[in-house]
């Protein structure tokens, strides 16, 4: 037995045991962005993944739906070693439905940088024990860094009609802080909470993602005071190997539109 499995049981991010007795060698995953790292790490054993996990291009795994409907009686006839799912993106009952069927289920719970990068090495030593993954190693490295920008106030929606916005303890506001910018929202209650476009006057720049919500030329902009920009939301809420260059490109961004 590998080291790594005393008495077979490890705990996931919310501290529930998950019982594995050697490496899993049939992974399904339910989170883009987490798919995307164990493609980098242990493609071999992935088996089954969302349409919404766009990445690395080419995946050529089985299509489950999507994070909230996945098809959870195929995911059991796939017979999976271990499914790893997300509080956020995913929805409880869909994780307790495929426990119940006895198929072993890994819940991240990510609302840092740090915290990302914390829970996705955890997982990785499961996964692939004794890897080191280069990307892991440099994004940590980049994320380190000092804040490379002086004070931006911004406001991120990333929802209309009705409209959301990014609020405090979410990844995405840990990461815009890391980056130097101030979230107006982040004092309204809730993760996400909703607002108007008015409401992000004291916004110096709003920045509009293209997922989930594809916010565009046309569509975003002409709703708000602020000047905006728009920013890849992969970059904004993707925690994984698109890490390692998400620091720049969205620096680059904020920079060219405040």
């Amino acid at each position: 037995m590998n080291d790594f499995f005393p008495g077979g049981d490890a705990e996931d991010d919310l501290g529930h045991p998950v019982r594995l007795d050697s490496p899993p060698a049939r992974v399904v995953c339910l989170v883009p962005s987490i798919t995307e790292a164990i493609a980098h790490t242990a493609p071999e054993a992935l088996v089954g993944a969302t349409e919404w996990c766009t990445h690395p291009p080419g995946l050529a795994v089985e299509r489950l739906r999507g994070t909230k409907n996945p098809h959870v009686r195929r995911i059991v006839e796939l017979a999976p070693d271990l499914v790893v799912a997300n509080r956020e993106e995913n929805r409880e009952r869909h994780v307790l439905q495929l426990r119940e069927a006895g198929i072993p289920v890994w819940v991240t719970d990510i609302r840092t940088v740090p915290g990302a990068l914390a829970s996705l090495r955890r997982l990785l030593r499961v996964l692939a024990p004794g890897s080191s993954p280069a990307w892991l190693a440099e994004a940590d490295a980049v994320w380190a860094a000092p804040p490379p920008l002086r004070r931006v106030r911004v406001a991120v929606p990333i929802w209309r009609n009705p409209w959301m916005f990014v609020g405090a303890d979410t990844f995405a506001h840990d990461l815009l802080a890391r980056l130097g910018a101030e979230n107006v929202f982040a004092d309204r209650e809730g993760r996400y909470p909703s607002a108007e476009p008015e409401d992000a006057t004291a916004a110096d720049l709003v920045v509009l993602p293209d997922e989930p919500y594809a916010f565009g030329p046309e569509d975003g902009p002409e709703a708000f005071g602020p000047p905006s920009v728009p920013v890849s939301g992969r970059d904004l809420t993707w925690y994984g190997p698109s890490l390692v260059g998400a620091r720049h490109r969205l620096s680059q961004a904020l920079v060219s539109g405040s």
